[in-house]
Formats: C-alpha cells, sequence, structure tokens
C-alpha cells in the first residue's frame, strides 16, 4: 500500500471527525442506560414478605398436595355439581312467549285471551246479537268467525247518580251474558212468539196445519 501524505488541514478534519463519532456513540449509550434506569423504576416491586404459599409439603410419607390451594371451593362445588344446559333457541322461544302474553303497552297490556266454555257462549251470543232486539241494526261480520287473541271480560260498575235509574239488583245481576237475556226471555217472551211464527209458516199448508185450523173452528183447545 502506499503512503498517503495529509497536509494539517486533512489531519485536524480527521481527529476532528473521530472526536465527533466518539462523543454520539456515548451520548448514545448514555441515552440507553437512562431509559433501561427509567424502565427499572417503572416496573413495581414484588413484596417478599407476602410469598405466595406452597401446595407441596413434605411429610414424613413423602410429598402432601394440598387441593384447597389449587381451586377455589366455590370452583369446586361449581365443577363437581350438575349443570343445567339450556338450549338458546328454546330461551329466546321462551322470552317471545312471554312478551307476546299481553297486547303491549300500546294497548293497555291487555292479556291474552282464556277461551272457556262461557265466554265462548257469550262470544256467539255478540255474533248473533241482531235476533235480540230487531229494532236495532248492527254491521254484518264476515261467515268465519274469529275468536280475538287478546280480550278481558269486565263488569259495568253503575256511578252513584245512577242508584235508582241504572243499578241492578243482585236477583236480576248474572254471571254470563246469555243468562241475562234468557232471563229478558222470562220476562218478555218474544223468542217463544217468534218461534210459534216461525213454526206456523212452515207448518202452512200441511196436514197438521189443517187440524190446528179445525180445531180452532170447532172452538177446541190447541
Amino acid at each position: 500500500m502506499a503512503d498517503e501524505n495529509y497536509t494539517d488541514e486533512q489531519l485536524r478534519q480527521l481527529l476532528k471527525d473521530a472526536e465527533q463519532r466518539l462523543r454520539a456513540s456515548k451520548n448514545k449509550k448514555n441515552n440507553h442506560d437512562s431509559s433501561m434506569l427509567a424502565l427499572q423504576k417503572s416496573i413495581p416491586k414484588v413484596a417478599s414478605g407476602n410469598a405466595i404459599p406452597s401446595y407441596i409439603t413434605k411429610t414424613e410419607n413423602g410429598a402432601y398436595v394440598d387441593s384447597s390451594l389449587l381451586v377455589k371451593p366455590m370452583e369446586r362445588k361449581l365443577a363437581n355439581g350438575i349443570r343445567k344446559v339450556e338450549d338458546p333457541v328454546m330461551i329466546k322461544a321462551k322470552a317471545a312467549k312471554v312478551k307476546q302474553a299481553t297486547a303491549g303497552s300500546k294497548w293497555y297490556d291487555l292479556p291474552r285471551t282464556n277461551l272457556t266454555p262461557e265466554l265462548k257462549r257469550d262470544l256467539q251470543l255478540l255474533r248473533m246479537r241482531s235476533v235480540l232486539d230487531p229494532k236495532r241494526h248492527y254491521k254484518k261480520e264476515g261467515s268465519k268467525a274469529q275468536i280475538p287473541e287478546f280480550s278481558q271480560v269486565g263488569t259495568i260498575i253503575e256511578g252513584p247518580t245512577e242508584f235508582f235509574t241504572g243499578r241492578l239488583s243482585n236477583k236480576e245481576r248474572k254471571r254470563t251474558l246469555v243468562e241475562e237475556v234468557m232471563q229478558g226471555e222470562k220476562s218478555s217472551g218474544r223468542f217463544k212468539s217468534k218461534y210459534n211464527e216461525i213454526q206456523a209458516a212452515k207448518t202452512s199448508g200441511k196436514k197438521a196445519h189443517y187440524k190446528k185450523m179445525r180445531a180452532q173452528r170447532r172452538g177446541e183447545r190447541v
């Protein structure tokens, strides 16, 4: 290798560069040491006085394992007991059924219809309400009878000003709508007279009709 001749200016520049590199490496080392020291200070110290008890102890017969230190009593009880596993689909269906038990808050939580034999007869009578009073006219319903999904039966209570006009006595009060209609029939007899008119129209022109007419002409009791 050929010897290189440096001037004084070049030697001073080389020494200056070497000094800068040495200073930079020293500062880098100091920064690394300070960061490590800060990290060590941030790590919490473990209290040596609260040592974790060992679950294995030495005895004369050998090693003894304390099972109470392995699993908590409550967790062991849950593990050894019978666990009830429910189907999430069934849980969702049950919740939906409970939710549909009423018509909702917008309908004042109207309960689902409990179709009893008495209520069924009352609903049938309401569908035939046009025959109860021929002077009243109602809107015609569809041919297929539909039971309301949500309904409730209530009792009309008269006000204090209707004590003598709208009040019913205990004898006149009935449990169902059918019983009230039958009670009114006993006093009016309109259904019986209507039935006799229909029977008379059906038997008109037949042998029984002429027999009845002859008996009436003879003054016999029919």
